[in-house]
């Protein structure tokens, strides 16, 4: 899926953890590991492995921005290089992540994000659930899908 936002054009694509690790390892070390200063055997876990992986790519297949889901229904990982923030490639991870929730068998979807990017997911249609937790060393919150995401 190809798309343009603004002057910006990057793709989304399935990706495989086995064929594609690289690639998605290349952003969410950047994002996670050095940028949030998260711990690297807390950002690598089994569920890589057999989850469902979404790799946006940049106009030359570059890699800036990731998201996963698996079976249980939970969202993550979602990472954006800092220079393709606020361009839309967020947003076009989650749309697409929600189609693939829809798509299979499992509970809705839910997501742990940090406190800093809750109004992100509550414009695209997430609610708080529960109380602020620690994942990381970084606040989160538990979200649920509620109404529609507000375009």
């Amino acid at each position: 899926m190809s798309l343009r936002s603004e002057t910006h054009r990057f793709r989304l694509r399935r990706a495989d953890w086995v064929r594609n690790g690289d690639a998605l390892r290349q952003v969410r070390t950047r994002v996670f590991v050095e940028e949030q200063a998260v711990p690297s055997e807390l950002e690598w876990d089994d569920d890589d492995a057999r989850a469902v992986h979404l790799l946006a790519e940049d106009e030359r297949s570059r890699p800036i921005g990731t998201a996963r889901f698996i079976e249980t229904g939970q969202i993550g990982r979602m990472a954006v290089l800092p220079e393709w923030r606020g361009l839309g490639v967020g947003s076009a991870l989650l749309r697409e992540m929600l189609r693939i929730a829809e798509e299979s068998r499992c509970p809705g979807p839910f997501l742990n994000a940090q406190v800093s990017a809750l109004p992100f997911y509550q414009r695209m249609g997430f609610e708080p659930a529960g109380e602020p937790f620690d994942e990381a060393g970084i606040p989160h919150r538990r979200m649920i899908l509620g109404c529609q995401p507000h375009e």
